[in-house]
């Protein structure tokens, strides 16, 4: 039996090695080339996690869990699913891109067991959903972080929501969000909307 492989943080500067001589290339130019696109609809969801870890005041050791059952939990042990959008997108467009986001149940995965759970559920306490908002090619920096709008809403909402189970459109988030928040304003929002969720159960 081989156990999970737990992957430590690099700085960048681990070189390739060939026949026990380094190469002129290091992690910083694999980075670089991998994953210099952040407007790509892979990368800008990596980056909206990290975007999203870094507001909730999350460390950054261990590394991200590519296929993890969540994407990120907070100090206080609230379980995160992190989802992003855009309007522009890397390659060539006739109009911008429509809004929407993907929410289906699915059944968990354990990394230390290699096993799949038998029940199809959402496996997080809050969703986040990420919009990176610019229509203009010009001006658009995933950097800024002044371009996102940060909609979160309680995993409960969403399973008692009557609409699609599978997606949710910009228009419903944002009705049952009650709008956007801005970076600043994500942490204290995901913890009142657990708070007020979790208040909700105990009365119930």
């Amino acid at each position: 039996m081989f156990p999970r492989i737990v992957a430590k943080p690099k700085s960048g500067q681990e070189r390739l090695v060939s026949e026990g001589k380094e190469l002129g290339f290091s992690v910083l130019d694999f980075w670089r080339w991998s994953s210099s696109d952040l407007l790509s609809n892979a990368t800008r969801g990596v980056l909206a996690e990290f975007i999203v870890a870094v507001a909730l005041e999350i460390p950054l050791d261990p590394v991200r869990e590519e296929w993890g059952a969540y994407d990120l939990t907070t100090p206080e042990g609230i379980k995160v699913e992190v989802k992003s959008a855009a309007y522009i997108q890397s390659w060539r467009q006739d109009r911008l891109s429509k809004i929407s986001f993907r929410v289906p149940k699915t059944r968990a995965w354990d990394s230390d067991s290699n096993r799949q759970a038998n029940e199809t559920q959402r496996q997080a306490d809050v969703y986040v959903f990420c919009l990176l908002a610019p229509t203009e090619q010009e001006v658009i920096d995933p950097l800024y972080l002044d371009q996102w709008q940060f909609f979160v809403l309680p995993t409960a909402v969403l399973d008692a929501r009557k609409g699609s189970q599978h997606s949710i459109t910009l228009k419903s988030l944002a009705n049952l969000a009650h709008g956007h928040v801005d970076f600043h304003q994500l942490r204290p929002k995901v913890l009142a909307s657990t708070d007020i969720h979790r208040e909700s159960i105990e009365l119930g």
